[in-house]
């Protein structure tokens, strides 16, 4: 095999990548559609009131809530101002420092939380758990933790 050859993916692997992708936007988007179906939530949403739900105090600063839902500060502040005009949260000073902002869950929220919980769980378990084996689940999480370790390591 040449060198040019190794840069690239054969015709195989990038069918397996196409069907990788393809199969999980498919499974994002059904996903994404029952949750605003059932609950009038975003996943935006749901990600947001997830990291909320689990924080400390139920409360985030800015910069702590985008890098655990993984979003740039620009996505993630206007995803704030449209879940704090439906009173899903609030902006607050921050408790140990004067300068900062933190995201606040709001008991509508938590509400709003807890009723589309139940519905997307069942929908992940339909949608992704029946679907694979034990074992196939088993190599799901091998692949996914070798893709999140590799990435780390381009990362570092």
């Amino acid at each position: 095999m040449t060198a040019r050859r190794k840069e690239f993916p054969t015709a195989e692997e990038l069918r397996i990548w196409r069907d990788f992708i393809e199969t999980t936007e498919a499974l994002r988007a059904e996903l994404a559609a029952r949750l605003q179906r059932e609950s009038s939530l975003s996943p935006g949403d749901y990600a947001v009131l997830l990291a909320l739900r689990e924080a400390e105090g139920r409360r985030l600063r800015s910069s702590e809530l985008a890098a655990r839902v993984g979003w740039e500060r620009s996505r993630l502040s206007h995803q704030i101002g449209r879940m704090e005009r439906r009173g899903l949260i609030r902006r607050e000073e921050c408790v140990t420092d004067s300068r900062g902002a933190e995201v606040v869950l709001t008991p509508e929220g938590a509400e709003a939380f807890r009723n589309a919980s139940l519905p997307h769980l069942r929908a992940v378990r339909e949608l992704f758990v029946a679907a694979l084996t034990p074992d196939q689940l088993a190599a799901a999480q091998q692949i996914t933790t070798a893709l999140r370790n590799h990435l780390t390591a381009l990362d570092t």
